[in-house]
Order: C-alpha cells, then sequence, then structure tokens
C-alpha cells in the first residue's frame, strides 16, 4: 500500500473553535505564514466548532459567558437569534478576517512521535510537525453516568437535545448541576413537568463573578491537571451564578432539587422503594475531553490524566492543549491560544520572513 508523503510544517493546531482561532491567530502575529508554517485542521465542515451543533433553543441571550475572539468584536447580535448561528457566522468571517489556514473536513485520527517531528494523520492528509497545538474540545465526547436497571423511555444527553417542543406535556428528569441543566430547566419548566436530581448539592453563587475569584477557581482545576489527574470542569468549583436561565427556572419554581436516584426502572427512576415514572431522562452530566487521537504519544498519567505545566504536556514539550482543563471557557480559551503559542515560539524561534517572488 502507497502511504502518500508528509506535508511539513512548524506548527499543526487540531480543531477551529474559540482555542484553536485564537492560537492560529497568535501564530500569525507571532510571523507563522499560514500553510507554510502552519495549518489548522477542523473536523467539521463548516466554521462554528461545538456551538454549530447546539441546540435551536439556545438564544444568545441565554448564552453562558461568551467572549470575543482576539482583535474582533462579536457585532452586538439579536438576544433572541439562535447561538447556532450567530456564533458560527462570527466564526467564519474571523477565519476569512485574519486568511486562517483552515483545513476541512480534516478529522485527526493519530498523533506518533517520528523522532524530530510529531506525524499527525488525518483524513485530509498527513503533517509532519514540529509542534502541536490540540483544541479538540469536549462537545464530541459526552458523558453518560451508568446507573443500574433500565428504562424503556427516552434516554439522551444534553448533546442531543434540540429544544423543549417535543416534551410538551411529558414528565421529565434532568439529572446534573451545572448551566447546561439549569437552560434545560428554564425551557422545559414552559411545557412540561420536570425533576431536578443532582449528585451534590447545588450552589447557587450571589453577586458578580470577580476576577479574584475566577482565578481561584482557575487554580483550583489547574492543580489538578498539574497532578496528571482527570480534568474537572471550571464550574464545578464557581458554582451557579446569575444568568438569563436561572432567573426563567426561578420564576418557573422548578429548582426544587432531589438527590440522585438509586437505580432505573422500566417506568422511571427509584429512590429505595419511591418510584416516579417519567417519560424522558436528558442527562445534562458534562463532557470529557477529546484527546483519544493523542493516545500513540503515551502523554496520560497514572491517575488517569495528561499531566500539564501551564499549556504544555509535562510529557513532550512539543504537546500544548488549549481548552482543556482550566482553559476549557471562551476567555481562558483566548488565553491559552496566547500561552501556548509564546511556548512554541520559546521551543522554535520566530521563523523566518517568507521569500518575496
Amino acid at each position: 500500500m502507497t502511504v502518500d508523503p508528509a506535508t511539513n510544517v512548524d506548527v499543526v493546531v487540531i480543531g477551529a473553535g474559540q482555542a484553536g482561532l485564537s492560537a492560529a491567530y497568535h501564530l500569525r502575529r507571532r510571523g507563522f505564514a499560514p500553510y507554510r508554517d502552519f495549518v489548522v485542521l477542523d473536523a467539521d465542515r463548516a466554521p462554528g466548532g461545538a456551538w454549530a451543533h447546539r441546540s435551536p433553543s439556545l438564544r444568545m441571550a441565554t448564552v453562558n459567558g461568551f467572549h470575543d475572539l482576539p482583535d474582533f468584536e462579536l457585532p452586538a447580535p439579536d438576544p433572541t437569534a439562535p447561538a447556532r448561528e450567530v456564533v458560527p457566522g462570527y466564526f467564519a468571517a474571523y477565519e476569512a478576517r485574519q486568511a486562517l489556514p483552515v483545513v476541512r473536513p480534516a478529522r485527526v485520527t493519530a498523533v506518533r512521535d517520528s523522532g524530530e517531528r510529531l506525524l499527525v494523520e488525518s483524513t485530509a492528509g498527513r503533517w509532519a510537525t514540529r509542534a502541536l497545538i490540540n483544541a479538540t474540545g469536549t462537545w464530541t465526547r459526552p458523558f453518560l453516568p451508568h446507573y443500574p436497571g433500565h428504562f424503556a423511555g427516552r434516554q439522551l444527553h444534553y448533546a442531543d437535545y434540540r429544544g423543549p417542543a417535543e416534551f410538551a406535556g411529558k414528565r421529565v428528569v434532568v439529572v446534573g448541576g451545572g448551566a447546561s441543566a439549569i437552560q434545560l430547566l428554564s425551557e422545559l419548566g414552559e411545557v412540561a413537568e420536570t425533576i431536578w436530581v443532582t449528585r451534590r448539592q447545588p450552589e447557587f453563587r450571589e453577586g458578580p463573578f470577580t476576577p479574584e475569584a475566577g482565578r481561584a477557581a482557575v487554580a483550583l482545576v489547574e492543580q489538578r491537571v498539574a497532578r496528571g489527574l482527570p480534568v474537572r470542569s471550571v464550574v464545578s468549583v464557581t458554582g451557579l451564578g446569575p444568568s438569563v436561565a436561572l432567573r426563567r427556572a426561578e420564576e418557573l419554581g422548578v429548582l426544587g432539587r432531589r438527590p440522585m436516584f438509586d437505580r432505573l426502572t422500566e417506568r422511571g427512576v427509584a429512590w429505595g422503594e419511591v418510584e416516579e415514572p417519567v417519560d424522558a431522562i436528558i442527562w445534562a452530566t458534562g463532557f470529557r475531553p477529546k484527546v483519544g487521537h493523542l493516545a500513540p504519544l503515551g502523554l496520560r498519567e497514572p491517575g488517569g490524566g495528561i499531566r500539564m505545566a501551564g499549556t504544555q504536556a509535562a510529557a513532550d514539550p512539543r504537546v500544548h492543549l488549549v481548552g482543556y482543563g482550566p482553559s476549557a471557557s471562551t476567555i481562558g480559551a483566548n488565553r491559552a491560544g496566547r500561552a501556548a503559542v509564546n511556548g512554541i515560539v520559546r521551543l522554535l524561534g520566530v521563523p523566518e520572513p517568507a521569500l518575496l517572488p
């Protein structure tokens, strides 16, 4: 079998969501030439990252903390506009404005160590690179916990939720204590009877989320990734702050949380001998980082996570992860993109300017 030759570049960015576009912007700003020195490989057929796959019912007014990409402000959107239309349109405009070298669809299947370079294998070809910025996020790895028993009704993860209409007049269990669960309750509470269950008592944060509180929360997540432990979300240590969705859920009276059920039953869920018949269960139980393609590099620690030093994988200084751990938010992704590029410049130096024809 003939194997296509690999294209040599200095940097490959995997993923064209917020973190990947931020990193690409900073690479250009530091003198890396598009296509000659770096490329961005994106698995989707069009711009937008995870935003393109969100529920049509998620409006810009209820988006939980979106931040502009570097050097390009998002024009003030209609608050009632679907986020899955506004944000992908903004990303597409950004790619064009910054002339970013995005190759799509290009799903990365594996990254291997080939000596001086890393070999990136994708559905759109192979690249041999001196450094790698992984910005694949979490959206394609929804987490579904296992509970004993069997439920005959509808079960779905938040990633597959497409709005409240199909649940009108139903009894729905919403599982999870984060912002996604609050969004679900604020929408489903309009048309359905909801039961909200969480493993831990939800923590509601009063007042604005100060920079000091943000730094403290990020530091807690950083401590875990620095030890090579599995990633926990930043929101798990920040609590639930004020939001449009939270206010609406309060108005609807749907925040009466119950502890996690013991098991599934044919007709619903049960706590001990007490069974609640329901029509559907929606699991707003979060996501896991999509890093399986990095497995050939052997970056995982015995604790189950990838040990990090800032954005850099401790086991291989050529590999940076952005949108991972403490940078898994839109503002964190922007900062991580800049930090990763700074680290790559320290490793590789600034590329030579392209020769004019």
